[in-house]
Formats: structure tokens, sequence, C-alpha cells
């Protein structure tokens, strides 16, 4: 269903549950980025009301989530560490080029956004499969959940506003160069990397 050409390596389970504090404050800046980005679309194209209203609703989702797994966090005895740079994101944004008209900024980054949600969610599914912790692996099922609906959502706005034909292909283009990405990564304590 998510459509990506190189699905995660199983062992970075194993990273994850040796580093789960790690972990969950990268989880917990993803969410808040995620939330960022929501708003970032309204405030860049204010004139596509459905999108606007759409991100409004899916900015108090992901901060929501960011709470949720604050609390974890709380609950495990420990504070939210500090950001850190996200590698896949830094290697993905380098697919499109810069410039182009509105529309192409808007779709090239709802195609972003959306790839970013699936592989979040094809993440969330394995730890939801494979953590030991059962309470975690139950919180990251539900998450996973909702990761799909945000993926199908931004690439039903980049089918909407871009030319259907080239979006698909656009989106092809960047599933296979996020596999390329996607080899180079899997060996570290963080949801994309």
């Amino acid at each position: 269903m998510l459509g990506l050409k190189l699905p995660t390596d199983p062992r970075w389970v194993n990273i994850v549950e040796k580093n789960i504090d790690e972990i969950l404050t990268d989880h917990a800046y993803c969410e808040q980025k995620a939330a960022s980005t929501a708003i970032s679309l309204i405030v860049s194209f204010p004139e596509y009301t459905e999108l606007v209203e759409e991100m409004v609703a899916l900015s108090r989702e992901e901060m929501g989530h960011f709470k949720m797994v604050h609390d974890l966090i709380l609950k495990r005895g420990n504070t939210l560490g500090r950001d850190r740079k996200d590698d896949y994101v830094i290697e993905l944004i380098k697919f499109f080029p810069k410039g182009g008209s509105r529309t192409t900024q808007l779709v090239h980054r709802l195609l972003y956004a959306g790839l970013i949600e699936a592989r979040s969610c094809e993440r969330f599914r394995l730890l939801s499969e494979e953590l030991e912790d059962k309470k975690l692996a139950d919180f990251y099922h539900k998450l996973m959940i909702s990761e799909a609906g945000h993926y199908t959502m931004f690439l039903k706005f980049a089918r909407k506003y871009g030319e259907l034909e080239e979006v698909n292909k656009k989106w092809n283009s960047l599933l296979e160069y996020e596999a390329q990405i996607m080899k180079n990564l899997g060996t570290k304590e963080s949801i994309h990397g």
C-alpha cells in the first residue's frame, strides 16, 4: 500500500530496542516537525482553502502525538533530549530542483511530506510487530494507522493540485530515489536514520 521500494531492514528494531530513550526523543521531534510542516504549508499556500483546513487539523494532531511521546519520555523518568539533524530528510529534499511555479513548489512539498509519512508508517508498523515491550508496540500500532492516513492525504492533495500523470511520474521517481537513500540508513537510533 505504501509503495516504498526498499523496506526497512528488520534488524533496525534491534537498534531501537537498545536505544529506546534516543528513539523516543527523535520521534518527539519528528512529530513536532510534522506539525511545523503543516503550519508552513498554511503560511505558504493560504489560497488553498481545503489544504489549509486539513493542515490546521494535522498540526493539532501532530502536536497531540508530540505530547503523547513527550509524556512517554517523562513516564520513563527522562526529559526530552536535544534535536539533531535528520539525515534522511536532508537527503530526501535534495531530489526536486528548487524554484518553479507555486503549484510545482506545492506539489513537491506535498510529495516530500507524503513520503516521510509513508516511511514513518512503515517504521511504526515494524515497531508495532517486533518490539518486545508490548505497551510500546501497541503505542506504535496506533500511530502507524494515523501515519497511513497522513501519507494518503498528502498524496491526494498533490494529485489534486498538480497534473495527475506528472505527479504520479514524480512520485515514482521520488520513491526510487528514496530507496537509494535507505540503502545507507537503518543503522542509527532514529525514526528515519
